[in-house]
């Protein structure tokens, strides 16, 4: 196996960063000043939790060579999250709750068992309630000596992060990865064909997973143009009607397909260890005292179906705002990389039936499309307010 940084694309100056910060935790000299807290910023696709579970793993390693080896026991069970005193809290749902942030700190406050740290990982560490915010701070503020706490989260600014919280830790901030570098990934680590790995980094946006589910799935890259040809499609409002409807099913496809296998796996799981297909004595008992397991594994699967699907309109809008982009490149001549460059014909259009003025309006009315949806507002009226403007301004 490789070093643990080396699922890292394109971040050379971090893991140079990540791997001094653990060795210096590994002296006796130096190892007391470890930093307690630390906030692993990027935009999405960076790397952020990657980052942050590297870096445990580098923090716990026990060879004695450069931290983060890849290999020893220490550093495969942090990969594979078995590790005891490694603990990831991934939010399934809309938000991380108090009670849960609670939980967690009681646990983290604790010595560590085999590892040299007692380590937390929040990914998403945006969508912290106030209360989990306030409840994380308390032990920031004053950490036990052997606990680190590793947050991720989209930027440093208070939208994303509390700036109390943000003033306590150490900022370790990712950019996002180039596309000669993520073709190299695809190529030489994934094993995908030169040409569709190309294409694949080209559009991804420097989201590394994005641009390995288009290069794998045939039915991600359907997804994708059905939302690229939407916007040379509807400069009539019955197309924009049609358009609204393309969105929401399409958004909805990508969505069941993410969670579909989750949650499969999840209810087959939970009623083996609950004596499911089991012929001994007292098994149907078992199982009919096991309701209230599956209930609450069925809340937490709704809570995570919802937060997929809003994930899926994101990037649906994202792919969508990325057309508009490219057709204001063209109208002004610039020399940058196009975002979907197997769109050129549709931006070309927008381009010739749209000043700049109207291309910064149809971004702009995109992008609150995105704050609505985020604000709970049903997507049905968002995404079809949203394409009825976009169709206005096209014939404008």
């Amino acid at each position: 196996m490789a070093n643990v940084f080396s699922q890292l694309v394109g971040q050379d100056d971090v893991v140079s960063e990540l791997i001094a910060a653990a060795c210096a935790a590994r002296s006796p000299r130096t190892g007391s000043g470890m930093t307690h807290a630390w906030l692993f910023t990027g935009p999405p696709g960076s790397g952020r939790s990657v980052a942050a579970l590297a870096f445990a793993a580098a923090l716990q390693c026990i060879r004695n060579v450069e931290p983060g080896c890849g290999e020893c026991g220490a550093c495969t069970t942090v990969l594979h999250g078995t590790h005891a005193d490694v603990r990831r809290v991934t939010p399934e749902g809309l938000s991380i709750a108090v009670a849960e942030m609670r939980g967690i700190v009681q646990i983290a406050s604790r010595r560590p068992g085999v590892g040299r740290w007692q380590i937390v990982i929040i990914e998403d560490a945006d969508r912290l309630t106030e209360g989990a915010a306030n409840a994380l701070l308390k032990v920031v503020e004053e950490p036990p000596s052997h606990t680190v706490f590793l947050l991720c989260a989209p930027s440093p600014d208070p939208q994303d992060i509390a700036i109390t919280l943000r003033s306590r830790c150490r900022l370790v901030v990712l950019t996002t990865p180039g596309a000669a570098a993520i073709e190299e990934v695809l190529r030489e680590r994934d094993g995908f064909e030169p040409d569709i790995a190309r294409w694949a980094a080209s559009v991804c946006g420097g989201h590394v997973g994005r641009a390995r589910r288009l290069a794998a799935d045939p039915q991600a890259r359907e997804r994708r143009e059905k939302i690229l040809a939407i916007a040379e499609n509807i400069d009539r409002p019955a197309a924009a009607i049609n358009a609204a409807d393309a969105i929401l099913a399409t958004a909805a496809d990508d969505a069941k397909t993410v969670s579909a296998e989750l949650d499969d796996k999840e209810t087959e799981e939970l009623k083996t260890a609950l004596g499911a297909g089991g012929t001994g004595r007292g098994t149907a008992g078992a199982l009919r005292g096991a309701a209230g397991a599956l209930k609450e594994l069925e809340r937490r699967q709704k809570s995570r179906a919802t937060r997929t699907a809003r994930d899926a309109y994101d990037r649906a809008l994202m792919d969508l705002a990325g057309v508009y982009r490219d057709a204001l490149v063209i109208a002004f001549g610039a020399e940058v990389p196009a975002s979907h460059p197997d769109a050129d014909t549709a931006a070309r259009k927008i381009a010739r039936s749209c000043g700049p003025e109207a291309l910064l309006q149809s971004i702009d009315a995109i992008l609150e499309c995105r704050d609505a949806l985020d604000t709970n507002v049903k997507p049905e009226f968002a995404v079809t307010a949203m394409l009825a403007e976009l169709s206005g301004l096209l014939r404008r």
